[in-house]
């Protein structure tokens, strides 16, 4: 048994339940993407997939162990997360920062090595910023900034990577060079990868696999071309829409209808 799985989850913040009592399977190899709307639940369930929240009742499994009895640097090279709105050292590098992500292979007997910088320099090269390398990381754009971190979750060197709303405070630019470029990873190095998203059009664009949230239960789930409707955007985010097709993806494409403009 392999992969990431939730058994009979539920999460709470003191007695308040976050996530309810629900089962679910990551599909490995794919890009799956959480979507809901806010307070929903969605990005406390990522946290728990990286056993950075502990479980109220239920538990997450990875590769067939309750996620619990990992030490930490074996889940570490197993799965990685990127938090929504990483904090930067003050004044560290573009390269000082991707270097932590070979945190989990460091002890007294192993230091920084070739096979480190190997990994370190590949991810500096598939996020596109090998002449960033020597440049403070608060002196980046943001979009530049978003791909150090992706690099440093790269360097980790995972099956498995976690993002939470990687493209937060991005402009339209820099979301798709983002969301380009985890697809490109996916699809040449079949990394299973995990996103909460807020944007329903691009989350059709770019998932295998949607996961809509609604009250701390799963709503629905499967292929953005099986489950994205009216009914499900009216359900789950309180919303009237009509269900178009994108014109370039073949995908499903959300018009809102808007309360405060006749038609």
């Amino acid at each position: 048994m392999s992969g990431l799985k939730a058994k009979d989850l539920t999460l709470s913040y003191g007695s308040k339940k976050v996530i309810n009592s629900i089962d679910l399977d990551i599909p490995e190899g794919e890009i799956s993407i959480f979507i809901g709307s806010n307070g929903c639940g969605k990005s406390t369930l990522l946290r728990s997939f990286a056993r950075l929240m502990k479980p109220r009742e239920g538990n997450i499994v990875l590769d067939g162990t309750k996620i619990t009895k990992w030490p930490t640097k074996k889940i570490a090279k197993r799965l990685s997360i990127l938090p929504q709105g990483p904090i930067t050292p003050e004044g560290i590098t573009v390269e000082e920062l991707v270097k932590q992500g070979r945190y989990p292979y460091q002890n007294w007997m192993h230091k920084f090595n070739d096979e480190d910088n190997r990994m370190v320099k590949q991810a500096l090269k598939d996020t596109q910023i090998e002449e960033l390398a020597d440049r403070p990381v608060d002196s980046l754009s943001g979009g530049q900034r978003q791909r150090a971190w992706i690099a440093m979750v790269l360097a980790q060197g995972t099956d498995m990577i976690l993002l939470d709303e990687p493209t937060t405070y991005l402009d339209m630019t820099h979301q798709i060079e983002i969301l380009d470029l985890l697809y490109k990873l996916n699809r040449k190095q079949k990394r299973t990868i995990v996103i909460v998203l807020h944007d329903l059009n691009l989350t059709c664009r770019y998932a295998d696999h949607i996961i809509a949230v609604k009250d701390g239960k799963i709503y629905n789930q499967g292929s953005p071309k099986k489950i994205i409707n009216k009914e499900l955007v009216k359900e789950v985010f309180g919303m009237e829409c009509e269900i178009m097709k994108d014109p370039l993806y073949d995908t499903p494409m959300c018009i809102p209808y808007s309360g405060g403009i006749a038609i």
